[in-house]
């Protein structure tokens, strides 16, 4: 790869063993770590499903869709800490997913957008109406103009070491090469996220962006967060092993370098450095592999949930979630249930399952002893005031999915905590560093690097290749 992503992998610090530092490898949990520099144990964003949804709010533009926003986010951000020191630091976050745009600044407001259905938006919760530069970005229908589009090789197939047409993959439709976005605009603008150009309209809306709000263009720091979310799409669909998904690295490659060489004619390059990550990593598809399989263990959730709901005519809040399954504890405490004996109940049933490594619940977590890695992920994982019952840990191959058709993330394996973190541009070296970091790291680098200090304790470390230490 000649483009961003072998610029920065070949000319930057690359720390090669880095991990995202927690139970659930969710896109939530994980992105709220990235620049508040602690684990989702304090961000307070658990899983996917406990993120940024808040129907308090609305997306601009939309009636009265729900909207997201930051309230369940607990603590300070890398944004906060450079507002304490300079009030005027700029900032804007674009993703193709809420989730992905709003947790790496926190509570802050600021410019923040993310894609739905056909134009880049933003809740209520960071303002009344879009800025003008974005309403003009979205009148270019850049998303519906793709109908009709044809997603094939960027090389020739001879390129390729992976097999087409796998009949597990993609819910087994359309699975091989090429890919036709639909001709209907209304559909398209629907499946575009799915391909690799919802990338290309991501980093396209940032650059305006940086245009219009003017990053970089003051005698300060300014921060600008770009979440990239093709990469994850056809990862679920088609696997880590697939041909589509060699295509997409490709792609990225060459506009993440299309994006990078834009960029530094706004903003100079000595000027700038830039940190990859990713929220998470993908398993293979176990069809595949013939290692490990499925676990189903919603239906678990929903039976408990509803004969109890039934029991007691109130809502309880049952979920099941990349192996935490949650309830209103405190509910079910003022009904007087024995929630211990629940949570041992459910534990047992769950340790029944084929693929189930460890169980715990809160008494069993909280006696386990500091050597048990998966103990202390969970205890990583799980905030002091979250109502829990039961949290497990998946074994080698094995998915929290119940239907085939796709694979996933969001367990404690290597293969979905293990990720990258590259620094790039001005004063980073070329080299690779092989000891074990985590992504908890990067907030509190990135402050070293500014100047400024976070302004609450953290778990995170400064990265001492990238920023010395400060007495």
């Amino acid at each position: 790869m000649k483009g961003g992503l072998g610029r920065l992998a070949v000319g930057g610090t690359f720390f090669t063993n880095a991990r995202q530092d927690h139970a659930v490898s969710e896109t939530a949990p994980s992105h709220s770590t990235m620049l508040s520099g602690r684990a989702p144990a304090s961000t307070g964003i658990v899983t996917n499903a406990l993120g940024v949804l808040d129907s308090t709010t609305s997306l601009l533009a939309s009636g009265h869709v729900p909207g997201a926003s930051p309230r369940r986010f607990q603590g300070s951000t890398l944004y906060d800490w450079l507002l304490a020191h300079d009030p005027g630091t700029r900032v804007l976050s674009v993703s193709r997913k809420d989730r992905g745009a709003i947790l790496p600044l926190g509570r802050a407001w600021g410019n923040v957008f993310w894609y739905w259905d056909g134009r880049f938006t933003t809740s209520t919760f960071y303002g009344a109406e879009l800025p003008e530069w974005v309403g003009a970005w979205n009148a270019r229908r850049g998303p519906a103009r793709l109908a009709g589009k044809s997603w094939d090789t960027l090389l020739d197939t001879a390129a390729y070491a992976e097999a087409d047409a796998m009949s597990y993959e993609n819910n087994g439709v359309d699975v091989a090469f090429p890919h036709r976005i639909p001709v209907d605009s209304g559909l398209a603008i629907k499946q575009v996220v799915s391909t690799p150009w919802i990338d290309s309209l991501t980093m396209d809306l940032a650059l305006e962006g940086v245009r219009q709000v003017g990053l970089g263009g003051r005698n300060g720091i300014d921060l600008l967060v770009l979440s990239l979310s093709a990469t994850d799409a056809i990862g679920h669909a088609f696997g880590p092993d697939s041909r589509e998904l060699h295509d997409q690295v490709l792609r990225l490659d060459h506009w993440l370098g299309w994006f990078i060489d834009s960029l530094s004619v706004l903003v100079p390059p000595g000027a700038t450095v830039f940190v990859l990550t990713s929220d998470h990593g993908v398993q293979p598809f176990p069809e595949r592999t013939g290692v490990g399989g499925r676990l189903g263990l919603a239906s678990l959730a929903r039976t408990t949930g509803r004969a109890l709901e039934q029991r007691f005519h109130v809502p309880l809040n049952f979920d099941f979630d990349s192996g935490l399954l949650t309830a209103d504890v405190k509910a079910l405490r003022a009904r007087g249930l024995d929630v211990d004996s629940l949570a041992d109940a459910l534990a047992r049933e769950t340790g029944r399952h084929p693929g189930i490594a460890q169980v715990f619940t809160p008494s069993s977590l909280a006696r386990a002893p500091v050597t048990d890695e998966q103990a202390r992920l969970w205890r990583r994982t799980i905030p002091p005031a979250q109502g829990w019952l039961v949290a497990a840990s998946a074994g080698p191959g094995w998915l929290w999915a119940d239907t085939p058709g796709s694979t996933t993330h969001g367990s404690t394996h290597p293969l979905d905590t293990g990720v990258p973190i590259i620094f790039y541009g001005a004063g980073m070296k070329a080299r690779r560093i092989s000891r074990r970091v985590t992504s908890e790291d990067i907030g509190p680098t990135l402050a070293a690097l500014a100047g400024v200090r976070p302004t609450e304790p953290v778990t995170g470390r400064v990265l001492t290749e990238i920023a010395p230490r400060r007495p």
